[in-house]
């Protein structure tokens, strides 16, 4: 099961990494205002997905994908505080509920975690 697990994520990470270059747009809007060259965070934080993720798949940088993962996720928590600030709603990217952003940042970001990390050991 961990095998499958893990390997769900790694394409969860290498899809939603190429969505920031596909798509750039889509994130311009969520990152917040006060930080400088979004452009440069969306490519970078979008690389850093599709490198980590791809790191997971692999026994010897592991850990070390997860660890850096789990760091990302922490690191993405001001773009999702700034989002409920926002109304949760970014016209460039998409609207929701604020309890659907509440839930985003409260439920799946820890599960995201949890899930980065549940997958970490090599055998």
């Amino acid at each position: 099961m961990i095998k499958i697990l893990r390997i769900i994520l790694v394409g969860f990470y290498v899809f939603a990494g190429a969505y920031h270059f596909i798509n750039p747009e889509f994130y311009s809007d969520l990152i917040p205002d006060y930080l400088p060259y979004p452009l440069a965070i969306n490519y970078l934080s979008g690389a850093l997905e599709i490198v980590l993720g791809l790191g997971v798949a692999f026994p010897k940088t592991r850990l070390l994908a997860v660890k850096g993962l789990i760091i990302l996720l922490i690191l993405f928590i001001p773009s999702h505080v700034d989002f409920i600030i926002k109304g949760s709603c970014v016209e460039s990217a998409f609207c929701v509920s604020p309890w659907i952003a509440w839930v985003r940042l409260l439920v799946i970001h820890p599960i995201l975690m949890y899930w980065s990390w549940a997958v970490r050991k090599t055998n």
